[in-house]
């Protein structure tokens, strides 16, 4: 009795001192970009890679673009050698889901600074992901391992007003990665308009 009370308070200072399961590896995957080229993940294995999930007519997604937020954090991260892949899962006939040269267009138009735009009219690298909304944000580290998962930031609302004073989650997952420190938050709840996947069946 006394060794499984002694095994009870050990689970709970382990609960308390916020030990966590180790993280979940990164499917691999392959997709065409909005130009044309095939884009596996695994040809990024050694760097960190990012998974932005997109639809530009989202009004959340609006709010980061037209604010100059995702294209900052875009930048300031392609510099670091840092993997920038945004997946649009929308299906045709879907909001959110265009032709390549419309999406060209369109990511240029917002000034976009990812390293490339790829198309998932399936739905089967989304849903693969677990990918829930637009956006929704994942850091995959060298060794292929998902280090964080979630929100970008902690401001649910499409307000652009909302961007000042937000606390990046992703952009504090980014820095501590590139530090060499582990993720404070590493999985968040992501916000946002829901993945326009095709209807199943």
């Amino acid at each position: 009795m006394r060794r499984y009370t002694s095994l009870l308070v050990l689970a709970a200072v382990t609960a308390f001192a916020g030990v966590t399961t180790p993280p979940d590896p990164a499917p691999n995957f392959t997709l065409t970009d909005t130009n044309g080229y095939v884009r596996r993940l695994s040809q990024y294995r050694g760097n960190f890679v990012v998974l932005e999930w997109l639809n530009y007519d989202c009004p959340y997604v609006r709010k980061h673009y037209n604010g100059g937020n995702m294209q900052a954090l875009q930048e300031r991260y392609t510099r670091q050698d840092v993997v920038w892949l945004s997946i649009v899962s929308s299906a045709p006939g879907q909001q959110g889901h265009f032709s390549n040269a419309e999406m060209n267009r369109r990511t240029l138009e917002h000034g976009g600074k990812q390293t490339a735009v790829l198309i998932d009219a399936s739905g089967a690298v989304g849903r693969l992901y677990d990918a829930r909304t637009t956006p929704h944000m994942f850091v995959i580290d060298p060794h292929g391992q998902i280090v964080y998962n979630g929100a970008i930031d902690d401001k649910p609302s499409p307000n652009p007003a909302t961007l000042q004073g937000a606390r990046s989650y992703f952009a504090e997952a980014m820095d501590a990665v590139l530090a060499g420190r582990p993720v404070p938050t590493a999985r968040t709840q992501p916000y946002g308009c829901n993945v326009k996947y095709a209807n199943a069946g």
